[in-house]
């Protein structure tokens, strides 16, 4: 019943920046963590950011510094801001939420998952 619909993906140059928003339908989330992963073809999913329900956030050494995550829980959604794009950030981006309160790394421990939404970025 839970739904999470991304938005904010297209194409960007390098040094660009691109703004994802995720939100969610069917009930409330604002005790559940939540995280951003990316994938590629033909690879794992990939954790990019997480935030728990205190706000406390993480992230990969790929994406940090260039990267930062937030949620607005009157709004049920999470936002991953992405400054200083490059090339290797082109991926699939999906967001995603468990049903606990602080965030994970591993992809399997996530119940809720979003369609995905692609971002290009062009040398």
């Amino acid at each position: 019943q839970v739904q999470l619909v991304e938005s904010g993906g297209g194409l960007v140059q390098a040094g660009g920046s691109r703004r994802l928003s995720c939100t969610a339908s069917g009930r409330t989330l604002r005790n559940n963590a939540l995280a951003w992963f990316r994938q590629t073809p033909g690879k794992e999913h990939e954790f990019v950011a997480g935030i728990s329900w205190n706000a406390d956030t993480s992230y990969s050494e790929s994406v940090k510094g260039r990267f930062t995550v937030s949620r607005d829980n009157a709004k049920n959604s999470v936002f991953l801001q992405m400054n200083s794009l490059e090339p290797e950030d082109t991926a699939v981006y999906y967001c995603a939420a468990r049903g606990g309160f602080v965030h994970s790394t591993d992809s399997r421990l996530y119940n809720y998952w979003g369609q995905g939404t692609q971002v290009t970025v062009s040398s």
